[in-house]
């Protein structure tokens, strides 16, 4: 799952897959969500390792974070709101929690972040939420496989990008707000330090809010929408999402180890006169 789907904001103008030993077969499709899935074969030649080298050539044209506010349908500027009935039933299972909890001990950290009383806007709240995990927990990066539920996240008071992600989305829809799991790139154009998840694959979710649609929120690095953002796929959960999955045929004794090498970088801007540049 290497390949972005082509989108207003996300044009692909190339894409190639290398693949190390050259499979036998290979074909592609759609998953559930329409996410592009590459399926790979390969024959009974031995080798000793396994190169997968994705290399993808995009126009970016990103939202503009200052805009979102204005953006929202009159409807759902302030919390609480509820969407409409015709696209409830398409946004019903995003809505749904998906991880056990039954301390209740998200519904308690959410709580607080909400005013004691009246309305608040949409999306104050949701700035407020992704700011609260960048500043309440330590980011640490994890190879093993597998995400952290919220409750686990909430009580050891760290996570990788992924476990940040899934809390948020889980924060999200005990709000009743439909959320869904994002996985792809991260550029950082300043500094290679400055952010966090950039040199592999990375991941942050997206709340869909009426008038603005599907608003991605990163709350490892506290960015909304923007530039920094390279979506590959969404899924309603973090499972659905994995980059590279499969298995092979070998001994006991194989090595299992992988690594993950993600280089971003950014065209220089169109010459004065030309057409306008994308990110």
């Amino acid at each position: 799952m290497l390949r972005p789907r082509d989108s207003h904001d996300l044009r692909v103008r190339g894409a190639t897959l290398g693949l190390t030993p050259a499979a036998v077969a290979t074909r592609w499709a759609h998953d559930v969500f329409g996410n592009s899935i590459c399926f790979v074969e390969w024959g009974d030649t031995p080798s000793d390792a396994l190169d997968i080298v994705s290399t993808l050539d995009l126009d970016h044209y990103p939202a503009l974070p200052d805009l979102l506010g204005e953006m929202l349908d009159p409807i759902a500027e302030t919390y609480p709101f509820s969407y409409a009935v015709e696209e409830f039933p398409d946004l019903a299972r995003l809505t749904e929690r998906q991880c056990p909890d039954p301390g209740r001990t998200l519904d308690a950290w959410v709580r607080r972040l909400l005013p004691p009383t009246g309305p608040v806007r949409t999306m104050d709240l949701l700035r407020s939420i992704s700011s609260a995990i960048g500043s309440d927990f330590t980011h640490a990066a994890r190879d093993t496989e597998g995400t952290n539920p919220p409750p686990v996240t909430l009580a050891s008071g760290r996570g990788a990008c992924r476990d940040f992600a899934l809390l948020m989305m889980e924060a999200a829809r005990t709000l009743g707000l439909a959320a869904r799991f994002v996985s792809g790139y991260l550029y950082d154009e300043m500094a290679a330090d400055a952010m966090v998840g950039g040199g592999a694959t990375h991941a942050w979710c997206a709340v869909y809010l009426p008038g603005a649609g599907w608003v991605e929120f990163d709350p490892t690095n506290g960015l909304v929408a923007g530039r920094n953002l390279i979506r590959v796929c969404a899924a309603r959960t973090p499972e659905q999402a994995v980059p590279v999955a499969g298995g092979f045929i070998g001994a006991a004794s194989d090595s299992t180890g992988m690594t993950v090498d993600v280089s971003v970088t950014v065209e220089a801007p169109a010459a004065k006169g030309e057409t306008g540049a994308p990110s």
